[in-house]
């Protein structure tokens, strides 16, 4: 496999009880020692912090801005062990810095980096409860406020072409993804990756289903029967009440609110396929036609292959479901 974020294949798998996630320490190595650019922007009081990854000696060359959205898990952008850092997006960007510079917003609260030295990345952040920090603010509407702000920032500086500004995120990331989209002359256009336009509970219920596990269908009800008598709470206790009532509505009204083209893109064997195809039955019913919809057979909510039912992790798809929305974008180098 690359060297990309291995933590893309925990994003679904633990939204039905997720334990909580956090790092005790920053990482002693910046990330300007991995080739990225540092910026805090000011939010409010929040100082937000965002790597910028451009090609070397073109970081003040005007070009298009590539905004990537993170999933779930408050892990640090930059995971590095002996032979260098984790890719913090599933596509490999490399290719993509002739033609645009690329831009990450780190979770609050959190580290940048993280020497992952002899641990496995992909369980190291379940063991460990968050910052209150984070806690304060891992809910939808101050992701996409504090997106937003990045953004005309970003918009404002001389290296970015801010009439060519896409914003792209995968699972959760698509959900502030799904907002910023529909905000009039913030982006031009935007890549959406095996969200749920139906909301995250929507894939809960399927997985429960598909499962035949009524129990788990039971729960989520109940769940979301409390969470929204109070969708205030903050308890910092996996996702509270805050977080689950953002991310657990609908995207449909605010997808449809786009003017922007929109790149939707999924696996088949995805548990929130259906929302996809709903949205994309409710596009030709309004004659929308700013929607380009891109299926891969066979693959789940990562794009790995499936054998004998379960994610084959041998079989990497990320380059090519990159390739094949830059290309749309137009971000692909000719």
């Amino acid at each position: 496999m690359r060297r990309t974020l291995l933590l893309l294949i925990l994003v679904l798998l633990t939204t039905l009880n997720r334990p909580s996630y956090a790092q005790t320490a920053p990482a002693s190595r910046p990330p300007e020692a991995f080739g990225y650019r540092r910026l805090v922007v000011m939010f409010g009081r929040d100082s937000v912090q965002v790597l910028l990854l451009s090609k070397p000696g073109e970081e003040k060359l005007k070009k298009p801005l590539l905004l990537w959205e993170q999933g779930s898990i408050p892990t640090s952008l930059l995971l590095y062990d002996a032979h260098g850092p984790y890719s913090p997006f599933g596509f490999h960007p490399k290719k993509v810095l002739e033609s645009c510079h690329i831009a990450i917003i780190s979770k609050p609260g959190i580290p940048l980096t993280f020497d992952v030295i002899g641990q496995d990345p992909n369980v190291i952040f379940q063991r460990r409860q968050p910052p209150a920090y984070y806690c304060a603010r891992n809910y939808l509407d101050y992701y996409v406020r504090r997106d937003e702000a990045v953004l005309r920032f970003l918009k404002k500086q001389p290296w970015v072409d801010a009439q060519r500004v896409v914003i792209g995120g995968h699972s959760q990331g698509t959900s502030v993804v799904a907002h910023l989209a529909a905000v009039p002359g913030l982006v031009s256009r935007a890549v959406y990756l095996s969200g749920n336009p139906l909301g995250r509970n929507m894939s809960m219920l399927a997985q429960a289903r598909q499962a035949a596990d009524t129990t788990a269908a039971g729960w989520i009800f109940r769940r979301w029967q409390t969470v929204v008598a109070d969708p205030t709470v903050t308890d910092c206790k996996g996702d509270d009440p805050r977080n689950a009532y953002g991310f657990g509505a609908s995207e449909m009204p605010e997808l449809l609110r786009t003017k922007v083209p929109v790149f939707i893109g999924f696996g088949t064997l995805d548990s929130g396929v259906a929302g996809d195809d709903y949205l994309r039955l409710e596009t030709i019913r309004q004659h929308r036609t700013n929607f380009t919809f891109r299926e891969y057979p066979g693959r789940e909510h990562n794009f790995f292959g499936v054998k004998n039912g379960q994610p084959d992790y041998d079989d990497f798809y990320w380059d090519q479901v990159g390739e094949d929305f830059l290309r749309w974008a137009g971000l692909w180098p000719q």
